[in-house]
């Protein structure tokens, strides 16, 4: 068993796993462990980033990001790649989370929602971006390890102009 990827205890994850889950999903980007973070989600999962505040349909409006999990390793292979001009050197990150919050668990459901507010800060070279940001996890335990089905990042500012984003948040 992959100690990145424990199993859960019992039958329902405990609030601790959930928090602890999300913590160690930040820490896999900052240290820029991609492949460990994309094992994470589900195979029919999606990372969305919405381009209006309170925005409720990915699909009918559009985004900043909303991509499913080949798009996402399609991304990773992109990071990993000797002939990304646009990554040498490479972007960095770092997450500084509030302490996750648990928002709904439905264990009939296998479903388990978490809150998290963070900043986000993404360098490269002499240049730093810090973003505020609430990311939502929606879970799911799968062949006994939790797994991502959404995670929604929700930008503070989401409807101001960006430059690119590089990294995963």
């Amino acid at each position: 068993m992959n100690k990145n990827d424990p199993a859960i205890e019992g039958a329902a994850p405990s609030d601790k796993e959930l928090v602890n889950f999300v913590l160690r999903e930040a820490r896999m980007l900052d240290q820029q462990r991609f492949d460990d973070w994309l094992r994470l989600f589900a195979e029919d999962a999606y990372y969305w980033m919405p381009l209006e505040w309170g925005q409720t349909d990915p699909k009918l409006v559009c985004s900043l990001m909303y991509e499913d999990k080949l798009l996402l390793s399609v991304r990773v292979e992109r990071l990993k790649g000797e002939r990304t001009f646009s990554q040498k050197p490479k972007s960095r990150s770092h997450h500084v989370l509030q302490m996750p919050h648990v928002e709904s668990r439905d264990e009939a459901a296998n479903s388990y929602v978490t809150w998290t507010a963070m900043h986000y800060v993404e360098t490269r070279n002499d240049e730093q971006t810090l973003y505020a940001a609430w990311a939502t996890h929606h879970l799911a335990v799968e062949d006994g390890k939790l797994r991502i089905k959404l995670k929604r990042v929700d930008i503070v500012n989401c409807d101001a102009a960006f430059g690119n984003i590089q990294l995963f948040m």
